[in-house]
């Protein structure tokens, strides 16, 4: 995990009965999640505007549903962060600052760059998020969102992977 914040582990008087200890470091790596699901919607969203090619209308219509559904995780982890009594570290700068994701490429134009920067994060997403599935054994309903986000995340994989792969 990411060195947080101090608003990223801030934390409120709640009922949740998680031990107060718990409660922070789900709070903590789901800020951290939340930073980086937001910064992949809008790199999809980059992706969307700017692909150029070939495979324009059928790539610029799959990165709009994907950013679409990203921006659902989005709101889902920031809504657990608040349950758990925590303060949601949700802006657009705040993102910038947090997420353990590359900077999508600027000087790609073609179907190829944008789906190739695309499944290089979204690997990088899965991973994490395969991560936090563990991290938070104790904590079960922060848990279970990241695995139900995980397998969206990689599904989309693979359908952004179907894209340049190669047959056997």
């Amino acid at each position: 995990m990411v060195k947080a914040s101090t608003e990223s582990t801030r934390q409120f008087t709640t009922h949740n009965t998680l031990p107060a200890n718990l409660r922070a470091q789900s709070i903590e790596l789901l800020n951290q999640s939340l930073a980086a699901l937001f910064d992949l919607q809008s790199q999809t969203k980059q992706a969307h505007w700017n692909v150029k090619g070939d495979q324009f209308y059928g790539l610029h219509l799959l990165f709009d549903e994907i950013a679409e559904e990203l921006s659902g995780f989005v709101d889902e982890v920031a809504e657990r962060v608040v349950a758990l009594g925590g303060y949601a570290t949700g802006t657009a700068r705040m993102a910038a600052k947090d997420s353990f994701l590359p900077e999508f490429p600027v000087a790609a134009t073609t179907s190829l760059e944008h789906v190739q920067a695309l499944v290089e994060r979204f690997g990088l997403m899965s991973k994490h998020l395969r991560e936090a599935i563990g991290w938070t054994t104790d904590d079960a309903g922060t848990a279970d969102l990241y695995t139900g986000i995980s397998r969206t995340v990689d599904k989309r994989l693979w359908f952004l992977e179907a894209h340049i792969q190669k047959s056997a």
